[in-house]
């Protein structure tokens, strides 16, 4: 009887302790962020700094932890199945949250309804650059180059179903031109070809790029985005010429579906505070990136319009799934 009794109060005692914790304001323990992509990338790195936030405005330790592979499909995954109480997330990309349903078979989850969206975190923002042997100024006149060369030009990507193909494709698309896509097994050899002048066009992230347009290596036609870079204010847009044109290289955190709403709206306030702090804006600028506060309901819709928008650029494209 004394061990039965002696059991019984552990029992009473772990219960009790279970509740009290649970009637804690969230959070009352640490936090995980997952990053499923490669350390010192642009999402890793803003993981980091929303990571390190968090940590000092919640008063809870935020670990992030790399779980990489697939595209991003096994860390948002992995946060997919986790419990939806907030204290496991996912640095979300443009892939792993829009694009690679349509790019990748049997797919672990489903990025729409598995996840609530949290907080709108950055767009890399990125240039429509070409070889400087290229003799034309603009994109209207890159247009009317291709047009003159149908097939003849060709435009490099980090690889299938990148945010570098997937620009040119829906530059394919809307300017009505037939250029001729080659992947690369990354940006940086994709790049060295642009240089040497075995391609001619590509669409890059700013911060891979910028270097060699200053050093006149490469020549900077136009910004991807919807708007003009603060770096770069004489460059114009793509969409300046080609209406409807907008590539975001975006990332974003998620949880998983069900997270209590609270929650949600408490983690997106303070990573809104973290990315407006001035030392945080300053490293934007560095990395060639953007932010603009989202409440999660404009980050699920912008989510859901991403997602749409690839679905037909990647079927009008006669991309399959592999």
């Amino acid at each position: 009887m004394k061990f039965l009794f002696i059991r019984v109060f552990i029992i009473f005692i772990a219960f009790i302790a279970n509740v009290s914790a649970q009637s804690q304001p969230y959070p009352n323990k640490p936090i995980k962020i997952i990053s499923p992509f490669a350390t010192g990338g642009i999402a890793d790195t803003f993981s980091r700094v929303v990571g390190q936030g968090l940590s000092e405005s919640l008063g809870q330790p935020v670990v992030v932890e790399n779980k990489t592979g697939g595209g991003g499909n096994i860390g948002a995954d992995f946060v997919a199945k986790a419990p939806a109480d907030g204290y496991t997330l996912v640095m979300g990309n443009i892939g792993s949250h829009a694009v690679n349903p349509y790019l990748i078979k049997n797919m672990p989850y489903d990025p729409l309804k598995d996840f609530e969206p949290v907080a709108y975190v950055l767009d890399a923002e990125g240039l429509l650059v070409v070889n400087p042997t290229i003799p034309v100024k603009n994109v209207t006149e890159l247009i009317a180059y291709v047009k003159a060369r149908p097939g003849q030009v060709s435009y490099g990507s980090g690889g299938m179903g990148t945010t570098s193909h997937l620009a040119g494709e829906l530059f394919k698309s809307l300017a009505k031109v037939d250029m001729t896509h080659i992947p690369y097994k990354g940006n940086a050899p994709a790049i060295t070809d642009l240089i040497g002048g075995q391609t001619q066009v590509m669409f890059a992230t700013m911060p891979t790029v910028l270097p060699y347009v200053k050093t006149d290596k490469l020549k900077a036609l136009a910004v991807i985005g919807s708007s003009r870079a603060s770096s770069l204010p004489e460059v114009p847009t793509v969409a300046e010429t080609v209406p409807g044109f907008d590539v975001s290289n975006w990332i974003g955190i998620f949880a998983p579906a069900g997270t209590p709403k609270p929650i949600i709206n408490k983690l997106n306030a303070e990573i809104i505070k973290i990315m407006q702090q001035p030392a945080v804006q300053k490293r934007l600028e560095t990395e060639g990136a953007k932010f603009k506060p989202m409440t999660p309901e404009a980050f699920g819709a912008f989510q859901k319009n991403e997602a749409l928008k690839w679905a037909k650029t990647i079927k009008d494209a006669g991309i399959k799934p592999e």
